[in-house]
């Protein structure tokens, strides 16, 4: 069964490598599909079907070790009724009436450490790809769009979980949207210990001890805005900072409070 599943998520690399929204970025523009400002008038600033373009990228390094990142990225996004395309993820919603909706989610999420691309992991076990599977829902208020998300590992991977609780907080004046965010991401021992810091006995050096992060909470913070240029054009411009647990930000590969990652983007709709 595990390997079906890597199978059917290696086919889907050749999307990702299009994809304008980063792999490590926790930046989810799905809030944007239920927003109760939603519609499909052409001066919208919310996404709406296709669209194609690309991004500009800033993003802090989560290893003390490594640099931080600034790239250009062109790909595609799908705002469909049902089904979103998001770069790395995907959301296919089996209920979305009124006020309420709950959605299947998906996400490849991609490995982040590599021993064999920086000497100060020398010894360390890479840190793969995994496929994450799950179930989500969202809850639209006269203020807030409240949403959660679990998901799960299903690649045998880290064999970790992740639960998110946010709330987004959409403002729409024409054609442009702000829509601030804030919430926490709660993961498991095995998660974080795989992708947030953990050193495993073997792994352990006299310069680098073992270390177990245990479950974590993260704060985070995100700031989405979009602007529509005329009926095809809309641009974005994006940030999301992560606080992380004192597990985390304390693990000797990481030593420091949090990352951040500022996008801006052009796109064009059909």
């Amino acid at each position: 069964m595990t390997s079906t599943i890597k199978g059917i998520a290696q086919l889907i690399f050749s999307a990702l490598a299009l994809s304008s929204i980063p792999c490590h970025a926790e930046v989810d523009m799905g809030s944007l599909a239920v927003s109760p400002l939603s519609n499909h008038s052409a001066s919208s600033p919310i996404p709406d079907g296709f669209i194609v373009g690309g991004v500009g990228l800033y993003g802090q390094s989560r290893y003390q070790a490594e640099s931080n990142t600034t790239m250009a990225i062109p790909g595609f996004l799908y705002f469909g009724s049902q089904f979103l395309f998001l770069g790395d993820r995907v959301r296919y919603y089996v209920y979305n009436q009124d006020a309420l909706s709950a959605y299947l989610y998906g996400r490849v999420r991609m490995g982040n450490l590599n021993p064999a691309d920086n000497a100060a992991f020398a010894g360390m076990n890479k840190r793969k790809w995994e496929l994450e599977a799950g179930l989500g829902g969202s809850y639209i208020t006269p203020y807030a769009v409240l949403s959660t998300r679990a998901a799960s590992d299903v690649t045998g991977t880290s064999n970790g979980q992740e639960l998110l609780l946010w709330a987004d907080f959409p403002i729409s004046r024409d054609n442009w949207l702000i829509m601030p965010g804030a919430g926490v991401f709660i993961r498991s021992a095995n998660f974080s210990n795989y992708y947030f810091g953990g050193v495993s006995a073997s792994e352990a050096t006299a310069t680098r001890p073992a270390w177990n992060t245990g479950t974590t909470v993260d704060v985070g913070f995100s700031l989405i805005t979009s602007y529509r240029f005329n009926k095809n054009w809309l641009g974005t411009f994006s940030a999301n900072y992560e606080l992380y647990d004192s597990s985390i930000r304390n693990s000797p590969l990481v030593q420091h409070r949090g990352e951040l990652y500022v996008i801006a983007g052009l796109g064009y709709m059909w």
